[in-house]
């Protein structure tokens, strides 16, 4: 692999979240029985004409401000020629010569922490086909057109990316924004948001693209590092094999891990693109350009940089906070509630952060809300319990055991023991029975006093304040260790 550099350039598919479609009034709600939501302008019928979503346009340029590209004000639709079953006026409306969005880029963010630029090509409006079924006719293949003429928007990279680590940053950084935007829902399992990754490589030092192959329609980001760690494997062989690799459009399997070609890959010459004689030019004017960009919401780069100079955060917990709309939006509540920001952000980061793995949730899907994490951080702030008794009431807001932090602590006793007269009695208990411990400290291990502490706080059942036992502890060691005055 050393001697090989990998080059990935990505094509998403991004359903824009019009409740109508691209052309005309048909719904593009998701779980229709097939072919409910097709009408006559979707079949290209005799005398039916196209009209544009105006929608779909605004979330077009919405995007291309984001990521600061050209909006041409000008842009022409096109007719995309090709024959498949699920297409059945014999082409696409797309745009070809002059998108509705043209250059920009995003800056990626890797898992080492280092940041990468990609450069887009373009951006534009199309309009979705239907979907072949193949799995519910006995030997036979059906037809879907439910999806035809959803309204799409293709973004496309330049073959900038090195990795299928920098692809899966790109892809992750984009499905964020879209949603971020609000201009598309990002669910890949229902094919809002689709990746075809096209993917070569070539000897390092080599200035030339090897030949390409398109690994089309994958819907997540686990499957998307599979396909192209297979694939990679793959063209690497044949080449060292001595064989020539043929531009393809391959499928991936997730059930073998593997990618195998369905057709040979198509030029833009091969669609024998032409502008759609039933649209004019796509024309945004001045008024409308101005309306989109006064209507923009603050960006994640500006809400980063917010929130460092606002709240205090670090650099890193500002960009994984302020990334996706839902979770800067979680975190603001949860401080305007009354919370610290940056214990709020230490929770959101940890222990919020592991239980929406682990049971694969979204910000929006947590049990615990923003304000009861607010609660719960400022009862660890005022000395109500303790950080590891937090644990404790956050596991039972999550598994719905109490209406609220109070009534959790409450019910389970869990309040935190301030009181010194207390805490000192349970001092001296444990002091009593740790003559060997006593004696490690004296002669000047150190961990010999966290031993203690341990204790004491095992005794108090983890409800004594740490650093008043901390305090405590430490302060009749040293007057043991004293010598005595006469």
């Amino acid at each position: 692999m050393a001697q090989w550099e990998i080059v990935i350039g990505l094509e998403t598919h991004v359903q824009l979240t019009t409740a109508s479609k691209i052309f005309c009034g048909c719904s593009t709600a998701f779980g229709a029985a097939p072919n409910t939501q097709v009408g006559v302008v979707g079949l290209a019928m005799p005398g039916a004409l196209p009209v544009m979503n105006r929608g779909a346009v605004e979330r077009a340029v919405k995007f291309g401000l984001a990521i600061g590209a050209k909006i041409n004000q000008r842009s022409i639709m096109a007719r995309k020629n090709y024959f498949y079953p699920d297409l059945p006026k014999g082409y696409q409306i797309s745009q070809f010569e002059t998108p509705i969005v043209q250059g920009g880029g995003l800056t990626i963010t890797l898992d080492d922490g280092a940041t990468k630029f990609i450069e887009l090509t373009r951006a534009h409006l199309e309009e979705d086909a239907g979907k072949s079924v193949h799995d519910l006719f006995d030997g036979q293949s059906g037809v879907d057109l439910n999806r035809a003429g959803t309204p799409l928007l293709e973004i496309v990279t330049e073959p900038v990316m090195r990795s299928a680590k920098e692809a899966i940053a790109y892809a992750r950084t984009l499905h964020n924004l879209v949603r971020y935007l609000d201009i598309c829902d990002g669910n890949m399992q229902e094919g809002s948001f689709r990746c075809d990754v096209n993917v070569s490589v070539r000897p390092v030092g080599q200035k030339e693209f090897g030949t390409r192959r398109e690994i089309k329609n994958l819907n997540s980001f686990k499957f998307m590092q599979q396909a192209i760690d297979y694939e990679v494997r793959w063209q690497i062989e044949q080449i060292e094999d001595g064989k020539k690799i043929v531009q393809a459009t391959v499928l991936f399997n997730p059930d073998t891990g593997e990618t195998r070609a369905m057709r040979t890959k198509e030029d833009a010459m091969d669609y024998r693109y032409f502008p759609d004689p039933d649209l004019p030019p796509l024309v945004v004017s001045d008024e409308d350009l101005a309306r989109i960009k006064a209507a923009m919401p603050e960006l994640p780069g500006a809400k980063c940089d917010r929130f460092i100079s606002e709240y205090g955060l670090s650099k890193y917990d500002a960009t994984l906070l302020s990334q996706d709309g839902a979770t800067a939006s979680y975190f603001e509540t949860a401080v305007k509630a009354g919370a610290d920001a940056k214990l709020v952000a230490n929770w959101m980061l940890g222990e919020v952060a592991a239980a929406l793995n682990r049971e694969e949730k979204t910000i929006e899907q947590s049990p615990v809300n923003a304000v009861r994490l607010s609660n719960l951080v400022a009862r660890i702030s005022d000395g109500t319990i303790s950080h590891k008794i937090g644990k404790t009431v956050f596991d039972a807001l999550w598994s719905g055991e109490g209406a609220s932090v109070d009534a959790i602590i409450d019910a389970k006793g869990l309040r935190q023991i301030s009181d010194s007269g207390a805490i000192e009695k349970i001092v001296d208990e444990v002091l009593a029975k740790s003559a060997a411990q006593i004696a490690d400290y004296k002669s000047g291990k150190e961990k010999a006093l966290m031993s203690i502490v341990g204790q004491v706080m095992k005794a108090s059942q983890g409800k004594a304040n740490p650093a008043q036992v901390n305090e405590i502890v430490r302060r009749k060691l040293l007057l043991d260790s004293a010598p005595s005055q006469k």
